[in-house]
């Protein structure tokens, strides 16, 4: 029986769920504030106040202790160096959850989970304000890189012409096996006639 367990599976197996979990901690902590479902907030609050309390002292153990939790090295600096120091003299209820009803669909309970300090209009200008953009780089890996608004308007002409060469290869390839299959259709068809003529005359 399941009486008094409140670990809230989400339909997966351990490994699936400790990576939701690792994920979500990840992008709050990056972005302060997200929208997910209601059951994933609940869940997340524990985690990430957790995290930011032993973020407080930051000694050696406690780094550790977050980074075999959570190996995403700026999550880590973020909540020991950031988060901590702020939230130093608050003894927990680090974060609030929002309610926004269901979403369509699904009918989903969703929620917004954010810190408690958390400045929206701020948020707002400081998102305008930036040109930060991922790229990948000649590694392909993803990094951050410093743009001016010509060079984000270029960069933005680009993704759009490779997502339209995208698309256009991708129909090429569908209207491509469409008119092999077109093709066959006949071929079988004249090949069972052929047959049936070969079984005819071996008759007579």
């Amino acid at each position: 029986m399941r009486h008094r367990r409140v670990t809230n599976h989400f339909g997966r197996k351990s490994g699936p769920r400790k990576a939701l979990i690792r994920g979500l901690v990840d992008s709050l902590v990056e972005h302060e504030r997200i929208k997910t479902t209601l059951p994933k907030a609940k869940e997340l609050r524990r985690h990430v106040e957790r995290a930011i309390t032993k973020g407080k002292d930051a000694t050696l153990t406690d780094v550790r202790t977050l980074a075999s939790k959570y190996p995403n090295k700026n999550t880590v600096h973020k909540i020991t160096s950031d988060l901590g120091p702020r939230f130093k003299d608050r003894p927990g209820g680090y974060t609030r959850i929002i309610k926004l009803g269901r979403r369509p669909g699904d009918a989903a309970e969703m929620a917004f989970i954010e810190f408690v300090d958390y400045d929206f209009e701020k948020a707002a200008e400081a998102r305008k304000a930036s040109t930060k953009v991922k790229v990948r780089d000649a590694a392909r890996k993803l990094v951050e890189k410093e743009m001016t608004p010509e060079q984000l308007a270029e960069h933005n002409e680009k993704l759009k012409v490779r997502a339209d060469a995208k698309t256009k290869k991708h129909k090429r390839k569908i209207a491509e096996a469409s008119r092999k299959e077109n093709w066959k259709k006949p071929q079988l068809k004249k090949g069972a006639a052929k047959a049936k003529k070969q079984r005819r005359a071996k008759k007579a």
